[in-house]
């Protein structure tokens, strides 16, 4: 049994890359069957510290996928993995 893929986009509102982002992360998440979920580092100090200088930043499965700019097939790629 195959186990759904999760996909947690990592931003805050106004930031441009992020909305860039979440157009990719929805298209190919949506593509493999995958999970997505948006946390905001504005409501979460831990991802704020952890994550302020890098956002836009994609997880798979829990896992840093990447940051700033989010390469559809390198997305694919990890989703079908």
């Amino acid at each position: 049994m195959t186990t759904a893929r999760t996909v947690t986009l990592i931003g805050k509102p106004g930031c441009h890359l992020c909305d860039d982002a979440r157009v990719v992360v929805q298209k190919v998440a949506a593509e493999a069957g995958a999970a997505v979920v948006e946390q905001d580092i504005t409501q979460d100090e831990e991802l704020y510290r952890r994550y302020w200088e890098q956002i836009p930043v994609v997880l798979v499965d829990g896992e840093q996928h990447t940051f700033w700019r989010v390469d559809a097939e390198r997305l694919r790629r990890a989703l079908a993995a």
